[in-house]
Order: structure tokens, then C-alpha cells, then sequence
């Protein structure tokens, strides 16, 4: 009796995961099987990080000269890249490693809006990576002002803060500053660099961001 109900309990259990899979699940899914089928280069520059990545699918022409891995995953948190840390960092041996994330944290987390919160979240993801790769360098680029999100302005100006003085302390990482190369003249943002939703990127952006990095990158 007890092996039976042990077994229906594994079922159940099996039943609930299969329709209760964590966030991103299939997007994860999906790396593995790129990798899979197409083993990723060593000493390549590793990015993660949320949809400005995943939506800079021609990451590859902007630096042609450079082995690049885009491990972005639409709406991703930095909480979310510390749930799947293993998955993001254990398959590959990058050289560099640039993470662009955060806003997510403060747009989504209701009862987590805190530039704190959002600081405390990355250090947790740093220190993993270091555990892991104490050498590389390690790069994260600013939140952007996104003009749909102009309300978590100043949050994202105090996290940024608090990551950049992070990074500043810490060998081989980089605080790579996007914010200003956003703006215009005046010290305002850009709205001609971002789709209708105002919160993802044109072509145009990307460039910028392409100016921005490529000093950082090895």
C-alpha cells in the first residue's frame, strides 16, 4: 500500500512540475539545445541578461571579430539569473562575461522595487560567477532609461550607482555606462532610439551600445 501511494504521489508531483514550470524554463531549455547542436566556443565573450539582449540578434555583426555567446532571455531578473546560474555559466569557458539586467527586478517585483533590492540580487550573481571564474573579466552594462518606465527612474539611478561603486572595487570588472551615450544634448533621452513600446531598442541603439562596449570587450 505504501509503495502504491508512493507512487501516485510521484505522479502528482511530476503532474504539478510539468504544468508549474518555473519562469523561462523553455528558454533555458532552448540554450541547452543550441549547444547541443552547435557546441559554443571557447574564449568566447559570454552575455547575459534580459531583452535587450535577446532582441540583439545580429549581436554577431556588430562584432564580427569577436566570438560572441547571447545567453539574453526576454523579461529575465537578476533573481532569475541566479535561479538558473548553473544552467547560464557552467557549459561555457568565455574569456569575458557582460550582463546587462535589473530593470525586470524593479518593473515586475512589486514588493521588491529597491534599488537595494536589485543591488543585492547582483552581487549574489557576481560572487557566483567569481566562485566559478576568478579571473575573467566581468562587465555590467547600466540600466537604461526607458522611456515606458521613466516612474522607476530614480530606483534604476540608485541601483546603477550602487552597482557602478560595486564594480569600481572589484579586479578585472567594468561598469559600462550606457545612460549618457542615450542622450541627446540636453540630457534627455533618446526617444528615437526605442521601438513604439518605448522600453525595447532600434537598430539605432544598438549602435550606440556597440560604440559604447566595444572599448571593454577582449
Amino acid at each position: 500500500m505504501k509503495k502504491l501511494l508512493f507512487f501516485f504521489s510521484i505522479l502528482i508531483f511530476s503532474g504539478l512540475f510539468a504544468q508549474q514550470k518555473p519562469d523561462f524554463w523553455n528558454d533555458i531549455q532552448e540554450f541547452k539545445k543550441q549547444d547541443s547542436l552547435n557546441p559554443p566556443p571557447k574564449d568566447a565573450i559570454l552575455l547575459i541578461g534580459s531583452s535587450s539582449f535577446t532582441n540583439w540578434r545580429d549581436v554577431y555583426s556588430y562584432f564580427p571579430d569577436r566570438p560572441i555567446i547571447n545567453r539574453g532571455f526576454g523579461g529575465s531578473r537578476i533573481a532569475d539569473l541566479n535561479f538558473y546560474a548553473e544552467d547560464l555559466l557552467n557549459p561555457y569557458h568565455p574569456k569575458q562575461i557582460i550582463i546587462y539586467c535589473g530593470e525586470n527586478d524593479m518593473a515586475y517585483d512589486k514588493e521588491k522595487t529597491t534599488a537595494s533590492a536589485a543591488f543585492k540580487r547582483f552581487k549574489q550573481f557576481y560572487r557566483t560567477i567569481r566562485s566559478k571564474y576568478p579571473n575573467i573579466e566581468v562587465d555590467y552594462i547600466s540600466m537604461k532609461r526607458s522611456p515606458s518606465r521613466e516612474h522607476l527612474w530614480p530606483e534604476i539611478e540608485k541601483a546603477n550607482a550602487k552597482i557602478e561603486r560595486f564594480m569600481n572595487r572589484k579586479a578585472n570588472s567594468e561598469y559600462i555606462d550606457i545612460v549618457k551615450p542615450m542622450e541627446d544634448g540636453t540630457g534627455s533621452v533618446r526617444k528615437d532610439l526605442f521601438l513604439g513600446d518605448m522600453l525595447h531598442m532600434l537598430p539605432a541603439g544598438y549602435e550606440i551600445w556597440a560604440r559604447t562596449m566595444r572599448p571593454y570587450m577582449k
